[in-house]
């Protein structure tokens, strides 16, 4: 195996392109980009969030946030609404057509995501997806908060 092959941010790297490309084309087809697909399931999950918390959960910048809300909602797919506790917030919410259209656009992911993992056992997929939450919820997070991966040092 090469060094290529065998380096970390190379392989993801290249696995986000060509996911990437394959769900976009996609979620294009329900009308939406994958920012847009992205902050819709946040939404779904999770109605009564903030703009920042949003925006914290789905690690976007506050502003490309904004744009992407402001699509969303041209589309008919979310509201904001006034926070009653909060006069300056916003509360985000989908609605019907955005729940409809996230339902099909997550089906249609999913078969991408299925034809992807295809070559792997149900034991090889539910692993590596383990592995990638594992990951994306720990050391992902410290990285991001600017603190080193356990063991950062070892080889």
């Amino acid at each position: 195996m090469s060094r290529l092959h065998d380096d970390l941010h190379w392989t993801l790297a290249r696995l986000k392109l060509s996911l990437g490309a394959a769900e976009a084309d996609v979620v294009a087809r329900h009308g939406m980009d994958l920012w847009s697909y992205t902050v819709l399931m946040a939404v779904v999950d999770a109605p009564a969030r903030s703009q920042l918390a949003l925006a914290q959960a789905v690690a976007v910048d506050k502003s490309k946030l904004v744009t992407i809300l402001d699509n969303l909602e041209a589309a008919g797919f979310v509201v904001r609404k006034p926070d009653p506790g909060d006069r300056r917030a916003r509360i985000i919410e989908a609605t019907a057509e955005g729940r409809r259209v996230l339902d099909a656009a997550h089906s249609d992911v999913a078969a991408v995501e299925h034809t992807l993992l295809a070559d792997l056992d149900d034991a090889e997929r539910e692993g590596f997806r383990t592995v990638l939450r594992t990951l994306v919820n720990g050391p992902v997070t410290r990285l991001d908060n600017g603190g080193p991966a356990p063991d950062a040092c070892a080889p």
